[in-house]
C-alpha cells in the first residue's frame, strides 16, 4: 500500500509534535528535581549549621582524665541540672560526694541514679535547706561529725528570678539563698576546708551580674522589689564574696573561684517562662541553650583541674578565665557586704560601727535601718 504524500507530511508532523511534547515533559522533571535538589540542600544546610551553632553555644569541655579518688566533695542543689551532671561526674573520678539538697526525696533519686551509672556507692544524701540558717548550721555540724576532711565544697544550689518571698529568716529570697546561705554554710566549714590544704571552693554565679548592683539602702528589697534586679544583684554578691574570700584565704592552701555556667536549659528558669510560653519555647532552648552537663564543665574545671590548685579570686566562663566589670573589684563594697552577711547569719554581732542595723520583726522580717 502506498502512502501518499499528505500522509507522510501528517505522520511526520505528529512525531515531531510528540518530540515536542516529550521534551516539554523532561524539562518539567529536571525543574522538579531541580527544586527537590534545592529543598533537600537547604534542609541539609539548616541541620548542619544548625549542629554546629549548637556545639558552639556547648562552650568549653573539660577534657582531663584526672581522678580525685578519696577526695570528700559537697555539693548543694545537686539532684538536678547543673549540680547533677557534676556530681556525676566528680563521682565518676572517685569522689567522695555529700548531696546537700533541700528535698530528700529528690536528692535520693538522683542518688540512686548517679550509683547506678557511675558504680560509685560512696553517694550521700544530705538535707540542706539555704533559705534557712538554721538547716544550714545543722547540715555543716552533722557533716562535720561524719567527716574529718573537705576537699572541694561546691556552692551550687540557687534561684533564678522568681516571685517575692522570704526565707524563714526573713531574708529576701533570692539573696538569702544564692549568697547568705552559701555564706554560712562556706564560713562554717572553712577549718575543714583549711585541714585537708589543698582543697577548693567553687561558687555559682552568672553574667547577670553586670545588670547587677548591690544596694546598700535596700539590701533586703524591703522598699521596691523587681525580680530580676533581686537575682542580679545577689549574682554580683556572689562574685564579691568570691574576691574577698580569696584574699582572707591567702596563705591557708584553700583556693575559692566563681564561675558563670551559661545559658543552659534546666529549671532554673521556670519562674520566667512558664505556662503556654514554656511549651512554644522549649524546642527553642533544647537548640539554643547548653545542656546541664556542659553548664557543669566549668564548674568540674574549677573543681579538680591540677592546674587550678593555686589559683583564686577569679572569675570563668566555659573554662577560661573571663574578664568582669569594675563593679565586681570594689574593696569598700566587697567589705560592707562581708560585714553585713556576718551580722545577717550571725557570725559576728552587730557593731557600732555597722552601716546596717538589722533586727526581725513579730512577722520574721527583716527590718532594716540605714545609719
Amino acid at each position: 500500500m502506498e502512502i501518499t504524500r499528505s500522509e507522510q507530511l501528517f505522520t511526520n508532523s505528529s512525531d515531531s509534535g510528540d518530540s515536542v511534547k516529550k521534551g516539554e515533559a523532561g524539562e518539567q522533571d529536571q525543574e522538579v528535581w531541580k527544586l527537590v535538589l534545592t529543598v533537600i540542600g537547604i534542609i541539609l544546610g539548616v541541620l548542619i549549621l544548625m549542629y554546629l551553632i549548637r556545639k558552639f553555644i556547648q562552650g568549653g569541655q573539660y577534657m582531663k582524665k584526672n581522678r580525685i579518688d578519696g577526695k570528700v566533695v559537697i555539693i548543694t542543689g545537686c539532684n538536678t541540672g547543673i549540680g547533677k551532671e557534676t556530681a556525676k561526674e566528680l563521682a565518676k573520678r572517685g569522689g567522695k560526694i555529700y548531696m546537700a539538697c533541700r528535698d530528700p526525696k529528690r536528692c535520693e533519686e538522683a542518688r540512686l541514679e548517679i550509683i547506678d551509672k557511675t558504680k560509685n556507692t560512696n553517694i550521700f544524701n544530705r538535707t540542706l535547706d539555704l533559705s534557712s540558717l538554721e538547716s544550714v548550721r545543722k547540715f555543716a555540724a552533722k557533716f562535720k561529725e561524719e567527716e574529718s576532711r573537705l576537699d572541694i565544697l561546691i556552692n551550687n544550689a540557687g534561684i533564678m528570678a522568681c516571685p517575692k518571698g522570704l526565707t524563714k529568716d526573713g531574708f529576701e529570697l533570692q539573696i538569702g539563698v544564692n549568697h547568705m546561705g552559701h555564706f554560712l554554710l562556706t564560713n562554717l566549714l572553712l577549718d575543714r576546708l583549711k585541714e585537708s590544704a589543698p582543697s577548693r571552693i567553687v561558687v555559682l554565679s552568672s553574667h547577670a551580674y553586670m545588670t547587677g548592683k548591690i544596694n546598700k539602702a535596700d539590701l533586703n528589697s524591703e522598699k521596691s522589689y523587681n525580680k530580676v534586679a533581686a537575682y542580679s544583684q545577689s549574682k554580683l554578691a556572689n562574685i564579691l564574696f568570691t574576691r574577698y574570700l580569696s584574699k582572707k584565704l591567702e596563705g591557708t592552701g584553700v583556693v575559692v573561684n566563681c564561675c558563670h555556667p551559661g545559658v543552659v536549659k534546666t529549671e532554673l528558669g521556670r519562674h520566667i517562662v512558664s505556662g503556654v510560653w514554656k511549651n512554644i519555647t522549649s524546642p527553642l532552648m533544647s537548640c539554643f541553650f547548653k545542656t546541664a552537663k556542659s553548664g557543669a564543665q566549668t564548674s568540674i574545671k574549677l573543681a579538680i583541674d591540677p592546674d587550678m590548685e593555686k589559683v583564686s579570686g577569679n572569675y570563668y566562663s566555659d573554662c577560661i578565665k573571663f574578664p568582669t566589670l569594675n563593679r565586681t573589684k570594689d574593696d569598700s563594697t566587697a567589705e560592707w557586704l562581708w560585714k553585713v552577711s556576718e551580722e545577717w547569719t550571725g557570725l559576728a554581732p552587730k557593731t557600732e560601727k555597722s552601716t546596717i542595723e538589722i533586727d526581725i520583726s513579730s512577722e520574721g522580717k527583716v527590718v532594716e535601718k540605714t545609719k
